[in-house]
Formats: structure tokens, C-alpha cells, sequence
């Protein structure tokens, strides 16, 4: 069951506070980006975050699971309601995963 755009509209509202929130369909799902930084993805109208050391330091009792069948675990953030947790939580993640790698020049055709 693919996600509802409004769904993926709603956590981009809610996660407004932790930086420039973008979102970018995915095989039918969606990828959300902090800062041009790749950390979460809604499956099934569900919210998924990155895991880092920084945001099991912060909420300890998040369930793990995978957004979809073969993937690794993710935190599953049930409590989207709750727009200070989700903007601590981004926050925190973002500062340690990387930055995006530049994109390379296309090639011109011949």
C-alpha cells in the first residue's frame, strides 16, 4: 500500500522546525531529506528515521523495525503528533549522517 501524499505533507509540516524539509517519491513510497541530507522515509503512511547513536541517547524506548520487507531497521516513530520530539529527534540524527555527496556533471551527448 503505497503512502498517502498528504501523510508524507503532514510530516514535512511537522518536522519544519529541524531544517529545509523536502521529500522525493521513491518506488512509490517516499524519501525525506533535511538540509538536502537523506534521514527518514514514510512506508504504508508510516514514519521511519535513520538510527544513530545521538537518537537512541535521546529516546532509548523508539521500536526498530524495517520499512519494508529486506531492509535494515529504521526507528518507527508511532508519536507524529508530538512535532518538539520529531524536531529533537531530526536534529540529532542529521548532525551524524553525512553529507550528501555533490552530484557529478552530466556528460554532454554526441
Amino acid at each position: 500500500m503505497a503512502s498517502k501524499i498528504e501523510f508524507v505533507e503532514f510530516m514535512a509540516d511537522q518536522l519544519g522546525g529541524a531544517g529545509e524539509i523536502t521529500y522525493r517519491k521513491m518506488f512509490g513510497e517516499y524519501g525525506l531529506y533535511c538540509d538536502g541530507k537523506i534521514f527518514a522515509v514514510i512506508c504504508n503512511d508510516q514514519f521511519y528515521i535513520k538510527i544513530t547513536k545521538a537518537g537512541k541517547a535521546l529516546y532509548p524506548e523508539i521500536v526498530e523495525a524495517p520499512p519494508y520487507e529486506g531492509a535494515k531497521n529504521y526507528f518507527l516513530v508511532e508519536d507524529v503528533e508530538n512535532r518538539d520530539m520529531l524536531t529533537e529527534l531530526t536534529v540529532a540524527t542529521c548532525a551524524q549522517l553525512p553529507a550528501p555527496k555533490p552530484k557529478k556533471p552530466k556528460k554532454e551527448k554526441k
